[in-house]
């Protein structure tokens, strides 16, 4: 595992756990979820090194927090737990009173990463950012984090904060590069770091799906799965299975390196299984060569998706038997 030492977090690890799918009914959530897969899943990413586990007060409506928090045990306090608060009415005492309730149900006295889930609209994070100042100056939280933010949002909740927003989480793969060009520059420059969710593109960077073999599922409604993205893509995907071959390791693997090896990147795949954390975790120790990541760069550059309007249109014509 490679790590990196985070202001006020600690030691994070470069490949994380997201847990999105803990306590969500959709990912298979039963009663004996949180003593069963949840338990067996996050044991094992400890044996292997994980430190940095992603959970927010939305997901499966604080339930992923309590299972979350149970399942590491005495642990909870050694490793770097990140949550977040969903910002509606995201006034400073608001913030500090739900900071206390996912910190209750992590079992913590003190969280380590505390991310505004995503912005606000409308109130703007000079409102936001004191109740996140007051959390840090009492000791409840560790750092402070931002998540879905722009580079010029991120540099306002700076402002407003009125000491270093130490991350940023958003949507970042090879397939949704666009951080590359101002997040992780920015990251990199100012000693923060890129947080990236969504890394293999819902299983779009394995490889495995294309125009012959089409996933359904909630996959069938992702855009990029459309018939014209499927296209747009196999160049991307071509470079992937290239190098995964010459560097002895599967595509989605490969994708996840090339994230990791970026300056102040670290990535959080979920995993439904201990197998799938396993295969996830393996990621970290891939060396990619240099003319390899600067391929997948400038593959990851070159794709452009189509519009969410040319999917829908696809989609209907299809449905109609018309293409």
């Amino acid at each position: 595992m490679k790590y990196l030492d985070v202001d006020g977090v600690g030691r994070v690890s470069r490949i994380g756990l997201g847990t999105w799918q803990f306590g969500s009914r959709e990912w298979g959530y039963g009663e004996g979820y949180a003593s069963g897969a949840a338990r067996d899943i996050v044991h094992r990413a400890r044996a292997l090194g994980v430190t940095l586990f992603d959970t927010a007060e939305v997901y499966g409506l604080g339930k992923s927090e309590r299972i979350l928090g149970e399942a590491l045990g005495d642990e909870r306090a050694d490793v770097a737990v990140a949550s977040k608060v969903f910002p509606v009415a995201p006034f400073p005492a608001v913030v500090k009173q739900r900071e206390r309730a996912s910190a209750r149900r992590l079992g913590l006295d003190r969280i380590p990463l505390y991310q505004i889930h995503q912005p606000n609209p409308v109130v703007p994070d000079s409102v936001i950012m004191p109740g996140m100042r007051d959390l840090l100056d009492e000791g409840k939280i560790g750092a402070a984090g931002v998540s879905n933010y722009s580079l010029a949002r991120w540099r306002k909740a700076d402002a407003a904060l009125g000491r270093p927003v130490i991350s940023n989480q958003v949507h970042f793969s090879l397939a949704h590069a666009g951080a590359l060009e101002d997040l992780v520059p920015f990251a990199e420059r100012e000693n923060r770091i890129v947080i990236a969710y969504s890394p293999l593109a819902q299983g779009l960077l394995g490889g495995k799906y294309g125009l012959d073999n089409r996933p359904g599922g909630v996959r069938a409604v992702n855009p990029l799965f459309g018939t014209e993205n499927l296209r747009r893509v196999e160049p991307l995907l071509q470079t992937l299975r290239e190098v995964a071959t010459t560097v002895g390791a599967r595509p989605a693997q490969v994708a996840l390196a090339w994230l990791i090896h970026l300056p102040g990147v670290v990535a959080i795949p979920g995993a439904s299984s201990v197998e799938q954390l396993e295969f996830n975790v393996a990621a970290a120790d891939i060396e990619l060569p240099q003319d390899s990541r600067d391929a997948l760069t400038d593959a990851a550059r070159a794709f452009r998706p189509a519009s969410a309007g040319r999917f829908l249109t696809d989609l209907v014509r299809e449905k109609l038997g018309l293409r």
